[in-house]
C-alpha cells in the first residue's frame, strides 16, 4: 500500500487481552464458552490464505504489551515496520511468546537492532507512556478489534482484502503515487 498510495502508516498500540499472564494462556481458556474456537481458526486460516499471509496453528495467546513497547522503540530507530512484521510472524506463525524480554530482544537483533539496548529499553519501561497514550487513544476512538484502519474520521475494521483497503483509501481522497513501481 505504501508503495502504491500517498500514505504514511502510523502504528498504534491496542490493549488486546492485557490481562494475559507473562507465560500466556491457551486459546481454549481465553475463549471458553464464548465462541467455537475451531470455527474461528478455520475462518482465520481462510482469510490468511486469501490474503497470502502465513499463519501457524497457534494454541496460545501471549501478552503483547512488551512487544508494543519495543515496537515504539524500533520506530525511533527507523525499524518500526520491520519489527512489527517480525513480531507478527513470531506470534501468528511461529507461536513465540512475545511477552518475554529474551524473545523480543532476540527479534530486535534479527532486524539489525542492538539486543542489549532492546533489553534495557524493556527493563526500564522507556516506552511505557507512549503505549499508555496509544491505549487511551484507541479507547477514545472506540477501537475494539485489530487491525483497525483509521483515515481521518473514517474506519475500516478487520483484516481486509487488498482491494477493499485500496477502495477505502481512494474513497477517502488518497491518491496513487505518480512514481510507483
Amino acid at each position: 500500500m505504501v508503495r502504491e498510495y500517498e500514505i504514511e502508516i502510523q502504528w498504534t498500540a491496542f490493549p488486546l487481552h492485557p490481562e494475559t499472564p507473562e507465560d500466556g494462556q491457551s486459546l481454549e481458556q481465553l475463549f471458553a464458552g464464548r465462541l467455537d474456537l475451531n470455527q474461528v481458526k478455520s475462518r482465520l486460516k481462510q482469510a490468511a490464505r486469501d490474503a497470502g499471509l502465513p499463519l501457524g496453528d497457534r494454541k496460545m495467546t501471549y501478552n503483547s504489551r512488551l512487544a508494543q513497547e519495543l515496537g515504539k522503540w524500533a520506530e525511533t530507530k527507523g525499524k518500526g515496520t520491520e519489527f512489527h512484521h517480525r513480531a507478527f510472524k513470531a506470534y501468528f506463525v511461529d507461536g513465540i511468546n512475545i511477552g518475554k524480554i529474551s524473545e523480543l530482544s532476540s527479534m530486535a537483533g534479527e532486524i539489525g537492532l542492538a539486543e542489549d539496548e532492546a533489553r534495557e529499553v524493556l527493563q526500564k519501561k522507556v516506552f511505557k507512556e507512549a503505549v499508555d497514550s496509544d491505549w487511551i487513544r484507541s479507547h477514545q476512538k472506540g477501537i475494539q478489534a485489530v487491525p483497525t484502519f483509521l483515515l481521518g474520521q473514517r474506519v475500516l475494521v478487520g483484516a481486509q482484502p487488498y482491494e477493499k483497503i485500496a477502495a477505502f483509501l481512494e474513497s477517502g481522497g488518497i491518491k496513487k503515487r505518480a512514481d510507483r513501481d
